[in-house]
């Protein structure tokens, strides 16, 4: 499908404009990620150190958002990477399984992704109400469940609910979700310049962080997978490629500029939080019962308790419009794939009023209450090492090996410096997952869920006699 072409064979229309990608962007980047990472990241790289984790998550995003901003361009349909591999490694060959395969990681990494925002949003819904750090049960099988696991479900819920509803009215919801978001992100900032203090985070206290050691590079590559994290989603766009006006123009852009923002705001708010509180303190945070509600604590240490109050009430609206823009944009994608007729056929159906895909959008909902049981930190590390192994790498190499392929392809948008950014986004991608301490259990997630998959395929390929059981036509 040619950029801009009319997308009637999906049931889409295109009426996402840059503003409104920007925004789902933005809202899909940040959502409750920097504002519960912040002590998990000083855990793993002690003070100011910190900020290299935040620098190095940002360029391995900017050589990413790259590739993410040329496939888009050049392939802007529903779905986003399913259509990017499907076209990369042939849609009636070995491009049938790239894609079911990413379809089928989907179905678990996209509904942990939703689990982890909701999970943060619980966090701080337990700052504003103390109880809910206590359990659901005094005694038998609910007695170790905190009540934070049950809100941070019913969060789900209540985003399939609101969701449930045509895109034109999502989109104007996004703005108001968008808006408080950067009020969120603002406040942090001033507050923090406002009552800064040089010496607490860059003089004599912090330069501790800064002494030479042998876990220095495990240290970075664990605390630059927690800032991956928080940065992913600049992305999103390119999921909702068949909805998106001018999309060759428009995708690219999206993609940019929501990763320059980012870039700065996460910057200038580690800057803000280092300089109020110790590095010591925020290391210390990372362990415990309510462990990472600590830009709330912030908050009240320099503006009031009624302050620390409020901005983890306005926390619980980015947290929320994060988890909206994630199911919106991540239901796509197991839609498209059975529209396809590359994945199960239920998930190909659009609600007859509104026109949605309302299957895959309760499959992901559910999936991700289920996941809002475990912890945090385990959750965010189980996300990125699958979506690296299962989606990140075949991108990486695929935008290599088309260009090869069709060099003289139309292309809207090309990378500048080809082929660096594949290539440097490949080296950090895989320094993050096995320079990382106890990388073995993540890794083995990513095989054992990858063979499930390709098992699957070809059980489903041999029935249907599609490749390899059939000749490929390509």
């Amino acid at each position: 499908m040619a950029a801009g072409e009319d997308t009637a064979a999906t049931g889409l229309k295109r009426q996402v404009g840059l503003g409104n990608a920007v925004s789902l962007n933005m809202l899909n980047m940040v959502g409750i990620g920097p504002f519960v990472t912040i002590p998990l990241v000083v855990a793993a790289l002690p003070g100011a150190q910190s900020l290299l984790a935040w620098v190095l998550g940002a360029a391995i995003a900017v050589c990413d958002g790259m590739v993410w901003a040329e496939l888009g361009a050049m392939l802007p349909e529903a779905g986003g990477p399913y259509a990017f591999l499907r076209e990369i490694y042939g849609p009636r060959s070995g491009g049938r399984m790239a894609s079911f395969l990413y379809a089928w990681q989907m179905c678990f990494t996209a509904p942990l992704s939703v689990a982890s925002g909701c999970i943060g949003l619980a966090q701080y819904a337990a700052y504003l109400w103390p109880r809910l750090q206590g359990n659901v049960a005094a005694t038998g099988v609910l007695s170790s469940l905190p009540w934070t696991k049950p809100v941070a479900a019913g969060t789900c819920v209540l985003v399939i609910v609101l969701l449930y509803r045509k895109v034109r009215t999502v989109a104007k919801m996004a703005w108001v979700l968008w808006g408080g978001m950067l009020a969120t992100i603002g406040t942090v900032i001033v507050a923090g310049l406002t009552h800064f203090h040089a010496d607490l985070a860059f003089g004599r206290g912090a330069s501790a962080a800064w002494t030479p050691s042998a876990g220095v590079w495990s240290g970075l590559a664990a605390a630059t997978l927690i800032t991956t994290y928080d940065y992913w989603g600049y992305y999103n766009v390119c999921f909702m490629g068949g909805e998106v006006k001018r999309p060759g123009k428009t995708i690219p852009r999206a993609v940019l500029i929501s990763i320059a923002v980012i870039t700065v705001l996460y910057l200038l708010m580690n800057v803000a939080v280092l300089g109020v509180m110790p590095w010591q303190e925020l290391r210390a945070a990372s362990v415990g019962t309510g462990k990472l509600a600590v830009v709330a604590v912030m908050l009240e240490r320099t503006l009031g308790a009624t302050a620390g109050r409020g901005f983890a009430a306005m926390v619980l609206w980015t947290a929320f419009a994060s988890v909206f823009a994630l199911l919106l944009a991540f239901s796509r994608v197991p839609y498209v794939a059975a529209l396809d007729g590359n994945f199960f056929r239920a998930f190909g159906r659009l609600h007859p009023k509104h026109g949605f895909p309302h299957v895959a959008l309760l499959g992901m909902g559910a999936a991700a209450a289920v996941f809002c049981f475990f912890d945090i930190g385990h959750v965010i590390a189980a996300l990125v090492t699958l979506r690296i192994l299962l989606q990140f790498v075949l991108l990486q190499v695929g935008v290599v090996l088309l260009r090869q392929r069709e060099p003289n392809r139309v292309r809207p948008f090309r990378m500048r410096l080809y082929p660096l950014p594949p290539l440097l986004a490949l080296a950090g991608f895989l320094f993050i997952i096995f320079e990382r301490p106890e990388w073995q259990r993540e890794v083995l997630y990513g095989v054992a869920l990858g063979g499930a998959g390709i098992v699957v395929y070809l059980l489903r390929a041999a029935k249907l006699r599609e490749w390899p059981f059939a000749r490929a036509v390509d």
